[in-house]
């Protein structure tokens, strides 16, 4: 088993007084050659958007968007014509494929709101734009993990154009079990929400990240009480 560590206070960082973020690959002004991607996960950014504010209108193609609200209620418009509100608990995601705009606000004007944006670079290139959301009870559902995200419209969570998996999972302390890789080859990603792991025998602690590969499963075993954690199963073979 290989692994790389990404610890939360090394991420790139950027305070634009309306936006806290964190950025745990190379994105926007932030640049490390170390850190471009993990397979054909491209971004895991860490929003904090204060109320009232976000990002107006702005263009994506060819990307894989999912986005995870942590608390707070994010506001969504594209051109697409949707027009919604993700809370925590809920998942969105986007095909941005042959090219969408969209804008991403804080529903709240006197509330923060916290949500990961992740992108996923796609299999499939030029595909028709779509937009999906679901509401999973991955919160008060504790000891194991939900699939959010795969590659199948027909299984379980919403579906996205790439061979990836995703889970949160919700621990109570000292809860631990086995997560068996769907493909051979593929690497996992786990990004620590709350609370204190050891992943693969590693010590994880709030917002840190671990990339693991070469191996059929991980073990993943909850520190703390109301541990909670996102793992991404993801292919290597891209960039």
């Amino acid at each position: 088993m290989k692994t790389t560590l990404f610890r939360a206070n090394t991420r790139g960082h950027k305070n634009h007084g309306w936006l806290d973020t964190h950025h745990t690959f190379s994105f926007a002004n932030y640049y490390d050659p170390e850190r471009i991607h993990f397979g054909a996960l491209r971004v895991v950014n860490d929003d904090i958007v204060i109320g009232g504010e976000g990002f107006g209108t702005h263009p994506h193609d060819n990307m894989e968007i999912i986005s995870i609200p942590l608390y707070g209620d994010l506001e969504h418009r594209d051109s697409m014509g949707n027009g919604s509100v993700i809370r925590a608990g809920e998942v969105q995601v986007m095909s941005a494929g042959t090219g969408i705009t969209h804008s991403e606000f804080n529903a709240h004007p006197d509330k923060d709101l916290n949500f990961f944006q992740i992108w996923v670079i796609p299999n499939k290139e030029n595909v028709k734009p779509r937009y999906d959301q679901q509401r999973f009870d991955f919160i008060e559902n504790t000891d194991q993990l939900m699939q959010i995200v795969s590659p199948n419209p027909d299984d379980d969570g919403l579906w996205i154009h790439q061979d990836a998996w995703f889970h949160i999972g919700t621990f109570s302390k000292d809860h631990s079990m086995e997560y068996a890789l769907k493909k051979q080859g593929d690497g996992v990603f786990a990004m620590v929400i709350e609370g204190e792991w050891s992943v693969g025998g590693i010590d994880l602690f709030r917002r840190d990240g671990l990339g693991v590969w070469d191996t059929d499963t991980v073990t993943i075993t909850a520190k703390s009480d109301n541990a909670r954690i996102l793992l991404i199963e993801i292919p290597m073979y891209r960039l």
